[in-house]
């Protein structure tokens, strides 16, 4: 079955992943998902994200995110920075920012979530266990939480 919002405007995710091919699995996942209107946009590390967050350069013309799902370990700007700016910035803070990461370690949790994130997601290193984990992200965001309007 697949879900189209009510409003039936698309439904602008932020991919931020510096990793091709958990990106590719990502977006695949989610384009075989429920949500029939959703429109993923990739950046492959947080400068990139800000830059799309700002409407910088090729970004120019890029929508605001309904949900950013954010990696923590990435070249030039990590997770944990983007994060920061983004609960700190009146126009950003209210989007909610999953963060999906391979990290499991304690400190980048408290981190993630001392930083404001709405939620924490260990990456499964199996590939079945991984898709399950993008698609429970996709049920509960984007058809069981009600998320702002712009």
């Amino acid at each position: 079955m697949h879900l189209i919002t009510k409003n039936g405007r698309p439904v602008e995710l932020l991919l931020v992943e510096d990793s091709s091919v958990e990106a590719e699995m990502t977006m695949d996942t989610l384009g075989e998902g429920r949500i029939r209107n959703l429109r993923v946009h990739w950046v492959q590390d947080g400068e990139e994200a800000m830059g799309f967050l700002r409407r910088e350069g090729r970004h120019a013309a890029a929508p605001r995110p309904d949900l950013i799902l954010l990696d923590l370990h990435m070249p030039r700007m990590g997770g944990m920075e983007v994060l920061a700016e983004i609960k700190q910035h009146p126009d950003w803070k209210r989007i909610p920012v999953v963060v999906m990461t391979s990290s499991n370690h304690e400190k980048d949790i408290v981190g993630a979530y001392s930083k404001h994130a709405n939620c924490y997601v260990t990456k499964p290193i199996d590939i079945d266990e991984f898709i399950n984990a993008v698609r429970s992200i996709e049920d509960f965001w984007l058809t069981v939480a009600r998320l702002p309007a712009a």
